[in-house]
């Protein structure tokens, strides 16, 4: 059930996903100026603090709404490269809260003051958000091995499916001496 919410079990081509994305942003966009607006309205802008903002239910929904439809956009992608998105998705949070531990136990490493990550945790972000993006699609077969594997069941075909052949066209069975 969850591959059906999360997009585990769907597929999204480069130019799918690039402009899905671009969709996804302008769409976040519309939805924070409109929450700014409405925030706005209601409040001096010298009185809005930044934790007062996180007690509005309108922020917390459009930040589960944004997370969610990255996690599914991402995942889709990570499915048509031929890569396994419930492997991929976990290892990339498990390195995500390492880098940002790392970056709060050693403040040097980190990329700067203002900054919850470390130089490491930036490159992995951008090399997997390029792969998402330029990576080619892998087979439709839904295969988890490399993209440039070749197809095996075109050049192997059963035993099955010869014995069906012979059948069909009325050849007759080798013997065996």
């Amino acid at each position: 059930m969850l591959g059906f919410l999360f997009g585990l079990n769907a597929r999204l081509g480069r130019l799918h996903f690039f402009l899905a994305s671009v969709a996804l942003a302008i769409v976040m966009t519309a939805i924070c100026f409109a929450i700014a607006m409405a925030v706005l309205r209601t409040t001096s802008p010298s009185m809005i603090r930044p934790e007062d903002l996180m007690t509005n239910w309108a922020i917390i929904g459009a930040i589960a709404f944004f997370g969610l439809a990255t996690f599914t956009l991402q995942s889709m992608r990570i499915r048509d490269i031929g890569w396994d998105p419930v492997c991929v998705i976990p290892a990339w949070f498990a390195l995500m809260i390492v880098d940002y531990v790392v970056a709060g136990r050693f403040p040097a490493w980190a990329i700067g003051q203002e900054h919850q990550g470390t130089v490491v945790g930036g490159l992995v972000n951008l090399a997997l958000m390029l792969a998402l993006t330029f990576w080619p699609s892998a087979d439709s077969e839904g295969s988890y091995g490399s993209p440039r594997q070749p197809n095996r069941s075109a050049a192997n075909p059963s035993l099955s499916g010869a014995r069906l052949a012979r059948v069909s066209q009325g050849v007759p069975r080798p013997t065996w001496s």
